[in-house]
This record gives C-alpha cells, sequence and structure tokens, in this order.
C-alpha cells in the first residue's frame, strides 16, 4: 500500500488516538543519534543544573572568601593602628623614662649637694658647739679666778692665787730636789687654779688645787686630786677641788671616794656630802 500525502492527517489521528505508536514511529523516522539527543539535551540540562548550582555555591563561597578577606583586612587594618599606637605609646613611654631618670639624676646631685652642705653645717655647728663649750669653760674659769678668795674662803683664809710664774719657780726647786720629775711637775702647772692659804681649823699653810669644768665628771675628780696628790710632796698640806656648774653622779661618787671638794656655781658641798 502506498502511503499518500492525503493520509498523512489520518496518520496524525492515528498517532493521537494511539500515542504509544510515537516512539515507534520515531525509532523507525529517526536515527539513533536523533533518538538519543532529548536525553543528551536532558542530561546537559541537568548537568547545566549542577554547573550553575556548582557556580552559585563557589560564587558563594568567593563571595564568603572575599567578605572573610574584608574582614581580614579590617582586622589587620585595626591590628595594624593599634600596634602604630602601641609603638607610639612605646615611644612615650621611653622618652618619659628618660625624662624620670634625668630627673632622678638631678634629683641624686641636688641630694649629695644638699647632704654635703648639711654635713658641713653640722660639723660647723659641731665645732660651734665645741668653741662654745670651750669658750663657756675659760669665762667660768676666768670667774672662778677673779673671785677665788671668795668662793673658796671655807677652806682657808687668806687665800692668794698663785702666780704661775712663781709656782713654776717653786716646783722647779722641789725637781732639783728629786721631790717631782718633770713630767710631774707640768701636771701641776696644767692644773686650772692654784691657791695658797690658811687652814680654817688649824692656821696650817694649805694649797688648794681647783679643777674648773662646766659639767664636772669623774675625770675632773681624778685630775684634781691626782695634782693635789703630787702638790703634797712639797711639804705642805694640799685641799683639792671641783667647780662647775653641774656635776655628774659619777662625778659626785668619785669626790666622795677621792675626798674631793665640790663648787657648783660658788655653793660648796664636802667631800663626805650627799
Amino acid at each position: 500500500m502506498t502511503f499518500a500525502v492525503a493520509d498523512f492527517p489520518d496518520l496524525l489521528r492515528l498517532l493521537g488516538e494511539h500515542p504509544e505508536w510515537r516512539a515507534e514511529l520515531r525509532r523507525h523516522v529517526l536515527t539513533d543519534e536523533l533518538l538519543e539527543l532529548p536525553a543528551l539535551v536532558r542530561l546537559l540540562a541537568e548537568a547545566q543544573t549542577r554547573t550553575e548550582e556548582g557556580l552559585a555555591g563557589l560564587t558563594a563561597r568567593v563571595e564568603a572568601l572575599a567578605e572573610a578577606q574584608t574582614r581580614t583586612e579590617e582586622g589587620l587594618a585595626g591590628l595594624t593602628a593599634r600596634v602604630e599606637a602601641l609603638a607610639e605609646a612605646q615611644t612615650r613611654t621611653e622618652r618619659r623614662l628618660e625624662e624620670l631618670a634625668e630627673a632622678q639624676r638631678a634629683t641624686e646631685k641636688q641630694l649629695a649637694l644638699l647632704t654635703a652642705q648639711v654635713a658641713e653645717l653640722t660639723s660647723g655647728h659641731a665645732r660651734v658647739v665645741i668653741e662654745l663649750g670651750a669658750l663657756t669653760g675659760e669665762v667660768l674659769e676666768l670667774r672662778y679666778r677673779a673671785r677665788a678668795p671668795a668662793y673658796f674662803s671655807r677652806l682657808a683664809r687668806r687665800l692668794r692665787v698663785l702666780d704661775s710664774g712663781v709656782l713654776a719657780d717653786r716646783l722647779d726647786e722641789a725637781v732639783e730636789a728629786g721631790q717631782l720629775d718633770d713630767a710631774e711637775r707640768d701636771a701641776i702647772l696644767e692644773a686650772d687654779i692654784v691657791l695658797r692659804g690658811k687652814r680654817r681649823q688649824d692656821e696650817a699653810d694649805v694649797y688648794v688645787v681647783v679643777e674648773v669644768s662646766v659639767t664636772i665628771d669623774p675625770h675632773d675628780v681624778d685630775r684634781a686630786a691626782d695634782r693635789a696628790a703630787l702638790l703634797e710632796r712639797l711639804g705642805r698640806p694640799v685641799m683639792p677641788a671641783v667647780a662647775g656648774k653641774v656635776l655628774t653622779a659619777g662625778g659626785a661618787r668619785r669626790a666622795r671616794e677621792r675626798g674631793v671638794w665640790q663648787f657648783l656655781d660658788g655653793h660648796m658641798a664636802s667631800p663626805t656630802s650627799g
């Protein structure tokens, strides 16, 4: 049977009524390549879809990486700013430390200068105190020497202060007579005051040896007693005495032990008093 063009509508109607024939018709009409084309198209479409999805995911990841890079750059920028701020703070700190070190050196110099000035003032004050003490002692000795007959009149009457020249001549005679040696002669001459008079209780000729000190201590008492003992070798009784403003407790004990009279501002105390 020959298929004519006029039969084509009938063919289409039949294919519409029997859809299952379409595949068989395509198998006879189309080549294998054309038959496989829809499947290939689907595969391509699916691949395109997967590619687009992959590209979308990749794009998302790239965007995420870009955002992370942006955040990293922002973080680095912030970190750089903080590092620069720390560097500036370090520079300021080092500069401040240098200023403090310089101030410390200046302070140490000033302190050293002040220490030297204080030491000088202290030394000067000590010298002034020593000189003032020596001057006070000299003034006190001059006062007792000038008023010796009045101050020591209760020990003896007709008291006279021996001139140092007269005393030296008498001591030289004692050295020549073998009663004293040169050192003992000099020790007696170093006594602050030596007087001669008449002892009140028996009118015997007597010497009075006086050591003068603002503050009387055991050393002053010993000097008076020792020099009186040396002077007594000349054959005349000698009465040792100390005179001053203050008598220490030790000086008072030593005066009682060695039989030394005490005079404080002109007021007399016997060796046995107290």
